[in-house]
């Protein structure tokens, strides 16, 4: 990996912010205000060939009052030949203005590689934050994709991901948990060119008030992908009769011998789980907790990391305790 970036202390970001993430080691890149710190460029990471990356490299993003102004936001992630390293993608903003980013984040892993990706959304009520993801996979590359949409105003996530070679694989989850008025939006396009490769999506939302969330999600299987495996499920938690959950998952299937499925549910909590939990003294407010929190472990569960689990765990109890109602109060330490 080229170390001809810039890695700041977090005490020199103005505010105190402190990134807590809890991995041993790990490096840290800050994005401000849409350029690398100190340069104000974009950024562009190359993992070396054949090289496997003990530390996990992590850029966290953020906004802050000084610019104000909608921004484009450009990022690239080249994991070469063979290379295996773990990233994870914080955005944060650091005022109540109404902020409005948008992004491009490229990643390509080559043949072998493996790529280990965790992105954490955590922005205010006001911002708007949409990221288009471009993904390329060679052959025997692999991916593995968790995403937590914490907080945020809007958010639209766009993601296009070509498997370009035989044997490539990828699983790419969704966590959302969104209140109030925001609204989430999860676009995925997968594309299996190939043959022998095999895709995994699942995305989980818990949604309380007036929130809204929206999934598309399409599997396209060219005519010479034979022996294709790809999986794609949805699931949404409806807390209040206002939220509302729209999914449309597809597919689109040109080859004969595959195996494909698809589908969605929203659905609310369970009256029957509840009861037995308060027949044995816990308190309705904490079994209603206990339940989304169980929701939420399906996704939870695919980080790889065990530190990091524990870490995306405990921030995801804090929000459906409702510990912090925007993240004015908490991104300047809850990473």
């Amino acid at each position: 990996m080229a170390d001809n970036y810039i890695y700041a202390p977090a005490h020199n970001i103005e505010g105190g912010f402190r990134c807590r993430v809890p991995l041993k080691g790990s490096r840290q890149i800050f994005m401000i205000d849409g350029g690398v710190q100190g340069t104000g460029r974009p950024l562009d990471i190359r993992f070396e060939k054949g090289r496997l990356y003990e530390e996990a490299l992590q850029v966290i993003g953020i906004r802050t009052e000084k610019h104000p102004e909608d921004i484009l936001m450009e990022s690239r992630f080249h994991f070469a030949e063979g290379s295996s390293a773990k990233l994870i993608l914080c955005s944060h903003t650091f005022a109540e203005n109404p902020f409005r980013t948008d992004e491009k984040v490229e990643i390509t892993v080559e043949a072998g590689a493996s790529a280990d990706i965790v992105i954490m959304q955590n922005e205010h009520n006001k911002a708007a934050h949409n990221t288009s993801y471009d993904i390329r996979l060679a052959g025997g590359a692999s991916l593995k994709a968790v995403i937590l949409t914490i907080h945020g105003g809007v958010i639209d996530n766009r993601i296009n991901l070509s498997l370009d070679g035989p044997h490539a694989e990828c699983d790419i989850s969704g966590l959302y948990l969104v209140d109030g008025t925001q609204k989430v939006s999860n676009t995925l396009n997968v594309l299996h060119r190939v043959p022998e490769c095999h895709s995994r999506e699942l995305f989980k939302g818990i949604l309380d008030n007036s929130a809204t969330a929206y999934f598309n999600g399409l599997i396209h299987v060219f005519p010479d992908a034979q022996k294709t495996e790809a999986y794609q499920e949805c699931h949404n938690l409806l807390l209040d009769r206002d939220a509302r959950a729209f999914a449309q998952p597809q597919l689109e299937i040109y080859a004969d011998d595959v195996k494909c499925s698809h589908g969605a549910t929203n659905g609310r909590l369970n009256e029957d789980e509840l009861f037995y939990m308060r027949s044995r003294g816990i308190p309705l407010k904490e079994a209603k907790v206990l339940q989304q929190l169980a929701f939420a472990y399906a996704v939870l569960d695919k980080i790889s990391s065990p530190e990091l689990k524990e870490r995306m765990a405990s921030l995801t109890e804090r929000r459906l305790r409702g510990e912090f109602s925007d993240c004015n109060s908490c991104c300047r330490n809850c990473c």
